[in-house]
């Protein structure tokens, strides 16, 4: 296993730039910003361990830190069940007078059910251990994520967003898609109302203007990469030396164009108007003319939408003043007939919004529901046949050859495949343990883009409901495709053979058959655990784009840019589950699976750290999911120890394990009764207490800087980020970057007194108000009691001290212009891209930016050629770039 992990570590190093651009000053923000690794093989090991996960959660993503926190759960899990199934039932499954052999002698199936029927009792005793420790670790962590999620909501960063105001009502009346009908109904508490447009001739219409830009930038780039060429071939042939630097100043002043200087007529790039019969024409020339076309008409159906033209959709978003207006708006019944102006969303952000999916009504999002649900079943069903077959050939062997110990002889079922035995041992190895694995990681590698299609079929708004969508039917597909159809075929191939020669024997041979499929998931957790892990790090896709084909592909600075700066995303919905399926499997593999689920969240916490970017934000919802699902291995182990007890007439161990299965179905039902209203809702209770702590944290800046202390009501202010954060307009920049500063604590945006009196603070007494931080616990004194201790150690108090201390708590405010165009569809507000290309000596790239700026605005700064004639563009002022955009925070 050496090869596997070193290969998982060692890449780690910073040397490669396309491996940490998280860290660089120029392309993320200061709060986005992770501390640089220093360069070397291994110098990088103790900044990387050093730095906590929590700086996931505040430098990054919510919910990229619930999945490290998910996947160290799943380790613990994993370890624990070594450290408490190894030492009991192996010795007892070794000993038990099966006669098997190899990994099989420490198996289940090694008990001999006539003889030895006792034995079982062992197992039915570690099983409810080990199975009420997943539950306890599953409660545990359900409270610590409700009081994680309502600590990180109810901070002023998050709290004075725009997205945590404002809610979506989808399948909106005809009569209420009026303005001032929505707010007659919704109340004087409501700020803005924005009336989703059917935007559909707009965005086509955008569209073709965007793609009409980028191919004249393409073609513009094109023609001065092309005089510089033909300048250099020039200069060759005269050995007459000339500059080339691209920032020299325009000194050519002759009329007329520049270029045909330099490249003929026709040399210049051209196109057919339409495919292969289309006439041909100059490109430059011909987009300049369709965007003067274009963009005069995209203005003016811009302007109609905003002045309140145009059609609406059947969905509005409504902003309210504070985020408590926003949930009891969000909690509330808003029409009284069913299924209108339901479903309501909450937090969504306006770039994860899928517009097209706004304008859908209530009978039709029940029809493309169960149309998209049937579709999902008809595919788990027609998936099962191939994922049948690679069941089968981790058994082939079974399947070519009899089996010799039976009396009589049993002979093979498919005797054709005889030539099996004759191939080598360790070939046959690889064929029955790492192929299959690799066959059914493949099959389940092509379900992703299929279920996300589904999920906006099924009318699904924004992109985080697309990934939770996502995660259950991914999840429904791993269970019953990696683990039901697998196991079972895995054993049958094995096993029906010997029924169909001794079907009196079938009990027996069901019970000594059935736990040897769990040796497939020894190969599938070291290809998913070795695999994954170095290849996560590694970024083989990533490379090959960037070092190889970016070459190619990257025409213009603009592609060149993009490919630069641009992070890869995480696409949450299919990432959980397939880490919720390896945690509960079968014994034998918990300790591959420790190893495995350990070397895949270094990869991830590495990943998250310096290479991925969370565009899709769920605001920490997969996880309660993960965790529920997690329970699911649970019940399918009972199951399958019902099943085994059953055949094996263990009737006292199947009696123990079915009072077990009911206490646990009562207790998981009680605990997700008591849990589930707080996964979605934030409570009343703690939004007064919140305004309390802000209060306090006024009047402790008004009395000056003092020593802050949490455990006495008092509540840090300084944080532990280099260089305070500037949030004007919905942004983050650094203003004193390299200084730990004073970072007061803001309460969130309050609506003038004289229309929400019960919101403004600033007729408070003079006295300080009591916080419930005055009454914190002290540190606990053991892991153990911290882990047992969950109410007290990871309540909503002890979690919002530990925010606060990192500095989470810095508040957010927009400019008016963003706030009024928040959520508008893109189309609408969207305005001709700045077109890039690369300077030249010549003076052409001047000319053609007058010319062109004439119709759509153009420039050649920070990009141009170097000595040997490649465009290149000025990647050490990344940040001021004509493309770039600066990123808001909704």
């Amino acid at each position: 296993m050496l090869p596997g992990p070193t290969l998982a570590l060692c890449p780690l190093s910073p040397s490669i730039s396309i491996s940490v651009p998280v860290t660089s000053a120029l392309i993320i923000s200061p709060r986005e910003r992770s501390p640089e690794l220093p360069n070397g093989l291994f110098n990088w090991i103790g900044t990387f361990i050093k730095v906590p996960d929590t700086y996931v959660l505040n430098h990054q993503s919510f919910d990229g830190y619930l999945l490290l926190r998910y996947l160290k759960m799943s380790t613990i899990i994993c370890l624990v069940g070594c450290l408490l199934v190894w030492p009991i039932l192996f010795p007892i499954n070794a000993t038990g007078g099966g006669g098997q052999q190899q990994l099989n002698a420490i198996s289940f199936s090694n008990i001999d059910s006539t003889t030895q029927v006792n034995r079982y009792y062992a197992h039915v005793v570690v099983a409810c251990i080990f199975f009420s420790f997943v539950f306890y670790m599953v409660m545990r962590e359900s409270i610590y994520y409700i009081n994680l999620r309502q600590a990180y909501l109810l901070s002023p960063l998050y709290a004075n967003r725009i997205s945590s105001r404002t809610v979506l009502f989808t399948s909106v009346p005809k009569d209420y898609q009026d303005e001032a009908k929505l707010r007659r109904m919704l109340g004087s508490k409501v700020k803005n109302v924005w009336i989703a447009n059917d935007c559909q001739k707009i965005e086509d219409l955008v569209e073709k203007r965007d793609k009409m830009a980028m191919k004249l930038e393409g073609a513009e780039t094109k023609l001065i990469k092309l005089a510089n060429k033909n300048r250099l071939k020039a200069a060759k042939k005269d050995s007459t030396p000339q500059a080339a630097s691209y920032d020299e100043e325009q000194t050519d002043g002759e009329s007329g164009s520049i270029a045909a200087r330099w490249v003929p007529l026709n040399k210049r790039p051209t196109h057919r108007t339409k495919f292969l019969i289309g006439k041909k024409v100059d490109t430059i020339d011909w987009c300049r003319a369709e965007l003067e076309q274009l963009i005069p008409r995209i203005d003016t159906l811009q302007n109609k939408v905003r002045a309140g033209e145009g059609p609406f959709a059947r969905s509005a978003f409504v902003e309210y003043y504070t985020q408590s207006e926003a949930q009891i708006a969000f909690q509330t019944l808003a029409h009284h007939q069913p299924l209108h102006m339901a479903p309501r969303y909450i937090g969504i952000s306006p770039e994860e919004v899928i517009w097209k999916n706004l304008n859908i009504t209530w009978g039709s999002r029940i029809l493309r529901n169960m149309v998209v649900t049937g579709a999902v079943v008809a595919l788990i069903i027609f998936w099962a046949i191939p994922v049948t077959f690679v069941g089968a050939i981790s058994n082939i062997k079974s399947l070519s050859a009899g089996d010799p110990t039976t009396v009589p002889p049993t002979a093979p079922l498919l005797p054709w495949l005889g030539f099996i035995n004759k191939i080598p041992d360790w070939l046959l190895g690889v064929l029955q343990g790492l192929f299959p694995s690799v066959l059914l990681v493949l099959l389940m590698a092509l379900l992703p883009v299929v279920l996300r299609f589904a999920a906006i079929i099924a009318g699904k708004p924004s992109l985080s409901s697309v990934e939770l969508h996502v995660q259950n039917s991914y999840f429904l597909f791993q269970v019953i495709q990696v683990f039901l159809i697998t196991t079972f075929t895995s054993s049958a191939a094995a096993s029906i053979v010997k029924i169909i020669m001794r079907p009196q024997d079938a009990l027996s041979v069901l019970s000594t058959d059935l736990p040897k499929a769990s040796n497939f998931y020894l190969s599938f957790f070291i290809l998913q655990g070795l695999a994954i892990s170095s290849g996560e790090v590694l970024q083989i896709v990533t490379i090959v784009l960037v070092r190889i084909l970016g070459a190619f592909l990257d025409t213009t600075p603009r592609k060149m840019y993009n490919r630069y700066a641009e992070l890869d995303g995480v696409s949450w919905g299919t990432l959980f589950p397939v880490y919720t399926l390896m945690t509960v499997i079968s014994p034998l593999v918990l300790g591959f699976a420790t190893v495995g689920l350990y070397l895949i969240y270094l990869a991830y916490r590495y990943n998250l750290l310096y290479v991925y970017n969370a565009d899709i934000d769920t605001k920490g919802l997969v996880y309660p999911r993960a965790l529920q699902q997690t329970t699911t291995g649970i019940y399918l182990a009972i199951v399958c120890l019902l099943g085994l007890f059953a055949v094996a007439k263990a009737w006292g161990p199947l009696a123990i394990i079915l009072l077990y299965l009911v206490g646990a179905a009562l207790f998981h039902m009680s605990l997700n009764q008591a849990l589930e209203p707080l996964l979605m809702y934030l409570p009343k209770s703690l939004e007064v207490e919140e305004e309390t702590l802000l209060a306090l944290q006024e009047a402790e800046n008004d009395a000056g800087p003092s020593n802050s202390d949490p455990e006495k009501g008092h509540l840090p202010t300084d944080t532990t980020d280099p260089g305070s954060i500037d949030f004007e307009k919905g942004h983050l920049s650094a203003t004193n970057t390299g200084s730990t500063s004073q970072q007061p604590l803001t309460k969130p945006n309050r609506r003038p007194n004289k229309n929400n009196p019960s919101s403004d603070t600033a007729n408070l007494p003079p006295k300080k108000p009591r916080s419930f931080l005055a009454s914190l616990p002290t540190n606990p004194t053991s892991l153990i009691t911290h882990y047992l201790s969950p109410y007290n150690y990871s309540s909503y108090a002890m979690i919002r001290r530990d925010l606060v201390s990192r500095g989470t708590f810095a508040s957010i405010s927009y400019s008016p212009e963003t706030e009024r165009d928040a959520y508008y569809n893109p189309a609408i507000s969207s305005s001709p891209p700045v077109l890039w290309i690369p300077r030249d000596v010549m003076g052409v790239s001047r000319q053609e930016c007058a010319h062109t700026s004439r119709v759509i605005a153009m420039t050649d700064e920070m990009a141009g050629f170097d000595e040997k004639g490649r465009m290149v563009w000025d990647k050490e002022e990344v940040g001021r770039v004509p493309v770039g955009e600066e990123k808001v925070y909704y």
